[in-house]
């Protein structure tokens, strides 16, 4: 197929029908980019001899290095089959597990994808990932099982054997497809079964709910993969070839004279071709006979790589290319490398791009195909339902189903991330070939200036002679121009457009993540425009479509319009849009859900300029690396560092190399990875590091040091701890006194907590908005969640110390909503329920403030848990899974317990005495003077002692408990031949990893291996470990859960047979004291180490005797 013009892609763009938006998923290494190269060459971009060498769509000098994908590119493609014209927008998209966040901008713009397996390595960690995301996203899945020909020149499989090991992989395919499914048809089942129990409460006797119900009614027969239904292709991209069941059908049907609807029923299954009655029977295991995919296809595939590479018989070949009509040049049949022989041989016979493409065309919708769910699921934002949307917000959702261009159709686009272009790469910029007279005119010029050359030369040649031999003669040499400046990066929104068509130079409305439809048409008047735009709509800004791009890969084509349906690319975006945005010509419209993100940035570090004057370009570096790529996370910290998150060690490499050479250009200085941990209380332990039972001896030994650093002065007057772990402390200035206790939460509640994020801080929201007695349009859903959370933590939190725990919640913390509670156990002091939101359900009327009033002081105390909780005592890092108890709170009057005869004399004016001489008693005067005092000192030098106080009472309590550092974990699946399993296992104890089990793949001799590593030893695990087994092991880390270390940081040995098991000194490797001490000392913060241990003065062996 040849080049396709931009004129033939515009007619393409206008009918929707005949567009397919598409993305290639995998896990690493499984050959997406190379079946991306047969599809390009297939339009002729590229010649079909450099696919899956060239890597078309790996634009970047570190993917072209690495061998893998790091972003998604698009390319759009055309294809005819019969008398219709596909237009095929393609993206490509990375396998690496730390560059997952550009799976996700990739999927949300898709209506399909196809999914690369590998035939040798079947289901893999990243093709779970990608599955699943493909499943959020509701877009159709095709599955290209790729590499075929490893099965016959790697593992040696027989035809038979193939077979049997490629229906294991589509089992496992469809195993992960069959989870997502059952998963989702409960979730609605639950959802339908607790409606029905609201609507119609039975009060008598138990209900007993079939849950398989839901399971038995869902029809799932589209969702699995099978040739039969042809959406599966069988290909190996590297050699040219793919085929589906179709069409070997096709070809069978007119030889043998059976019907193409048996074929396809018939190929794919437990039947085979009884050769005596020329019939197709079914039974062929049972039976020993060969399976018909394995007579009719494999076995012609097989056999021709046996003649070709493994035996090189020429007869063979030639009678093999005669049989199928296919004409081959001299060059690739005297070529010495048996490949290019096989590759021209099958690009002809079966080639893939055909066989790919028209299962895409016949499999895949198109934008007019989008399902209502998925239109509903994009526009509820957050716990927001549809139904709840305004009227016209709803009636948007047929603008999305009908993908309209006409002029009347709102504009409606979603900008999934921001890429950066080199300047030079725009079409405006490119050079563009020059016509004959502008050639003539050209070199007209070019002769006038030599011209002119010629006769300054001659002048300056007499002026000389002219002049005196011995006379200096001073030549001025040229200027060189100023140089230009540099280039800058421009960036480009990459977008699709669900309805309307944009034109070049439109103005569009850019709706943020929080932007409300309802509030935005209520505060603007209807009908507004763009050209209207009110700055004081929150969350709405205006923007101008400056210039529209057509992506193909490595180039960029420049459009005036573009109608609905098409993924394009929007020029001028970059100081409206951060990273993703929904740009609408409607007010009504709603901002599109967030994108799913797989991998959370975990890894950190410090970057600075190696020139402080450079600074300001790194600051401006920084912030365009935050808007190129969709994960990073940019940060400037208390110290005035600034850091940079990413999601891996990958990850943070090609963002360090994007900083120095593209966005910053300069030289920085990177820290080492900075680790973040958490800091915890556990139960006291009941045995010993020698595992003997704790007994009185080591009793009293904390609690004689406890009063030992008492009698040092440690804690003084004002603190006292008692041994149970309750802490009583007393401001400086004696007026306020508080009483806490440290309590580890249950794992299962710390979880809970930390997955609630933002539903805890959605409660937070409405807590504060009801105490300062504004109006809250509470959504129904967000009252379920909240509801939910609360009855989940009240079946979690059992027991006696536990009594009444979730209504005497009095915050959560660090910053409002993480995982640690502040308890409300003072008996006098009844506040309002952080659950007060919850009793807007009952009352029909707006939601009232509270009448149980606060005390002055309450927001001190939170203040003082919200510090403890952010830095806590063991290396200032936040605090995870405690629950702080505020047993007793007392405030005294703050004047009259400073002195109360200086108040009786100086606070009171001699006018205010005369005045109560005249009117009554002094005493009420003093009183009232008092009650003022107290008042003011809300947010006087009180509320200050309290916070310290509160913070420094709840770092002793933290202290009182046995403390535990907590570290980030990541889940690591190595996929390794039984050969290296032992050096795999090797790299992982040196890194204190743990080995949760390990399963062989069936079919062939790869293990999976599934362990966790600490974060902090994963830096160099990938490269270690490729080193060790020489390539045959590749991990890949996604961080997955915070783990406690059990070992005590602060241990030191007390009972005799510790002494006797860890001697004196105890210097054995304490892993938490490692850790702590590591990142106290990164911090500037006091570490108890010995750097000289009995020291000898040095003898010098030249003194005098």
């Amino acid at each position: 197929m040849g080049v396709t013009g931009l004129d033939k892609i515009k007619t393409l763009q206008r009918n929707p029908a005949n567009i397919r938006n598409l993305c290639i998923l995998a896990h690493v290494d499984h050959g997406k980019t190379t079946l991306a190269d047969c599809l390009v060459a297939n339009n002729g971009i590229i010649s079909s001899r450099l696919a899956g060498k060239l890597r078309y769509l790996d634009s970047r000098e570190d993917e072209q290095v690495r061998g893998i994908t790091m972003k998604s590119s698009a390319i759009s493609l055309h294809y005819s089959t019969g008398n219709q014209e596909y237009l095929l927008n393609l993206i490509d998209s990375p396998g690496h597990v730390d560059f997952s966040s550009e799976v996700s901008t990739a999927v949300r713009l898709c209506d399909g994808a196809i999914v690369v397996v590998d035939a040798v390595e079947g289901v893999c960690p990243q093709t779970q990932v990608v599955l699943r995301q493909a499943w959020l996203e509701n877009i159709r899945p095709v599955l290209v099982i790729n590499k075929m020909d490893r099965l016959i020149m790697e593992l040696k499989l027989t035809a038979l054997e193939a077979y049997t090991h490629l229906q294991k992989i589509l089992e496992q395919v469809n195993a992960v497809t069959g989870t997502l499914f059952t998963s989702k048809v409960l979730e609605e089942r639950a959802e339908k079964v607790k409606e029905e129990v609201n609507r119609d409460k039975d009060p008598s006797g138990d209900q007993v709910y079939d849950w398989s119900a839901g399971l038995e009614d869902a029809d799932d027969s589209h969702l699995y993969f099978s040739p039969d239904q042809g959406n599966v292709v069988f290909a190996s991209a590297i050699d040219g070839w793919g085929f589906s069941i179709q069409h070997f059908a096709h070809i069978y049907s007119q030889k043998m004279g059976i019907r193409t609807e048996v074929l396809l029923k018939t190929l794919w299954g437990d039947f085979y071709l009884n050769t005596k009655i020329q019939r197709i029977m079914k039974g062929a295991q049972t039976k020993g006979k060969k399976p018909l995919f394995v007579q009719l296809v494999l076995d012609n595939i097989w056999s021709l790589y046996d003649a070709v590479i493994t035996r090189r018989d020429k007869q063979k070949v030639e009678k093999v290319m005669t049989s199928l009509g296919i004409k081959v040049m001299t060059r690739d049949l005297r070529h010495s490398d048996p490949k290019v022989l096989l590759f021209a041989i099958c690009n002809q016979w079966l080639p893939v791009s055909k066989a790919v493409l028209s299962m895409v065309c016949e499999k895949l919708p198109s934008p007019l195909e989008m399902t209502a769910e998925k239109v509903e699921k994009l526009m509820s934002v957050g716990t927001r339902r549809f139904d709840s949307l305004p009227e016209r917000t709803q009636e948007l959702k047929t603008a999305f189903l009908q993908c309209s261009s006409e002029i009347n159709a709102p504009v409606i686009i979603f900008v999934s991330k921001m890429f950066a272009v080199d300047t030079k790469a725009l079409p405006q910029k490119r050079q563009r070939p020059l016509n004959q007279e502008e050639i003539t005119q050209r070199r007209e010029v070019a002769r006038q200036r030599h011209a002119e050359k010629l006769a300054a030369e001659s002048l300056e040649r007499a002026t000389r002679s002219c002049s005196a031999p011995r006379e200096a003669t001073m030549t001025r040499l040229p200027l060189k121009p100023e140089e230009e400046e540099e280039q800058k990066e421009v960036f480009i929104a990459f977008a699709r457009i669900y309805s309307g068509t944009v034109k070049k130079g439109q103005r569009v409305f850019v709706l943020g993540p929080k932007y409300d439809p309802a509030q935005g048409l209520s505060l603007l008047p209807e009908g507004s425009s763009t050209s209207d735009c009110i700055p004081e709509v929150p969350h709405l800004s205006c923007c101008t479509v400056e210039n529209l791009y057509l992506l193909m890969g490595r180039e960029l084509e420049e459009l005036e319009e573009i109608p609905a349906g098409n993924v394009m690319g929007i020029g001028g975006l970059e100081d409206c849009v951060l990273k993703t945005a929904t740009l609408s010509a409607s007010l009504a419209c709603s901002p599109f859900t967030p994108l799913n993100f797989e991998a959370a940035p975990i890894v950190r570090v410090a970057v600075e300029p190696k020139h402080p004057s450079e600074m300001p370009k790194l600051v401006s570096g920084m912030r365009l690396l935050n808007q190129a790529d969709p994960c990073v996370e940019v940060l400037i910290q208390e110290t005035g560092e600034h850091v940079l998150v990413t999601a891996g060690e990958v990850h943070l490499q090609r963002c360090l190399d994007d900083l120095r050479e593209r966005f910053a250009k300069i030289e920085i200085s990177v820290s080492k990875p900075i680790i973040p941990f958490r800091e915890t209380v556990v139960r006291p332990p009941k045995v010993d590091m020698v595992n003997e039972e704790l007994g009185k001896q080591q009793k009293v030994a904390v609690i004689h040091q406890v009063k030992e650093e008492l009698s040092q002065g440690r804690s003084s007057d004002c603190q006292h701890v008692d041994p149970d772990g309750l802490v009583t402390l007393t401001t400086p200035n004696r007026l306020a006194t508080v009483c806490v206790r440290a309590i580890p939460l249950p794992q299962e509640v710390t979880v809970l907590l930390e997955r609630n994020s933002e539903v805890i801080r959605t409660l937070e929201l409405m807590n504060s908005s009801l105490r300062e007695g504004r109006a809250m349009d509470i959504n129904l859903r967000t009252l379920e969640a909240i509801a939910e959370l609360k009855d989940h933590l009240q079946s979690l939190l059992q027991g006696r110390k536990w009594r009444n725990a979730v209504e005497r919640i009095w915050a959560f913390g660090p910053r409002r909503y993480g995982p640690n509670i502040l308890l409300n156990s003072i008996k006098d002091y009844s506040r309002p329920s952080v659950w007060q939101c919850l009793e807007w359900r009952h009352s029909n009327d707006q939601v009232r403030a509270p009448a149980s009033p606060l005390r002055d002081f309450d927001n001190s105390i939170i203040s003082g848990f919200q510090l403890v909780t952010l830095s806590g005592p063991m290396c200032e890092e936040p605090l995870m899974g405690v629950c702080f108890s505020v047993e007793r709170w007392d405030v005294e009057s703050v004047a009259f317990s400073q002195n109360p005869d200086t108040l009786k004399e100086d606070s009171v004016s001699p006018e205010a005495l005369q005045d109560v001489n005249s009117h009554g008693n002094s005493e009420d005067v003093i009183a009232e003077r008092k009650m003022d005092a107290s008042s003011v000192d809300c947010y006087g030098p009180v509320s200050g002692q309290l916070i310290a106080a509160m913070k420094e009472a709840c770092r002793h309590a933290f202290q009182a408990q046995p403390q535990r550092l907590m570290a980030a974990m990541y889940t690591c699946e190595i996929m390794a031949t039984a050969e290296v399993l032992g050096r795999v296992y090797g790299v992982l104890g040196k890194r204190e990893g743990r080995v949760l089990h390990e399963e062989m793949k069936e079919g062939t001799d790869m293990f999976i291996i599934t362990a966790v590593l600490p974060v902090a030893e994963s830096f160099g695990f990938a490269d270690e470990i490729r080193k060790r087994t020489s390539g045959l092991a590749s991990p890949q880390l996604v961080f997955s859960h915070w783990e406690v270390i059990s070992s005590d940081p602060y241990w030191v040995p007390t009972t005799e047979e510790e002494y006797l098991h860890f001697g004196e000194k105890a210097d054995s490797v304490n892993q938490a004291l490692k850790y702590t001490n590591a990142v106290r000392r990164r911090k500037g913060l006091f570490v108890e180490e010995k750097i000289v241990e009995h020291a000898e003065k040095q003898r010098t062996l030249g003194k005098n005797k």
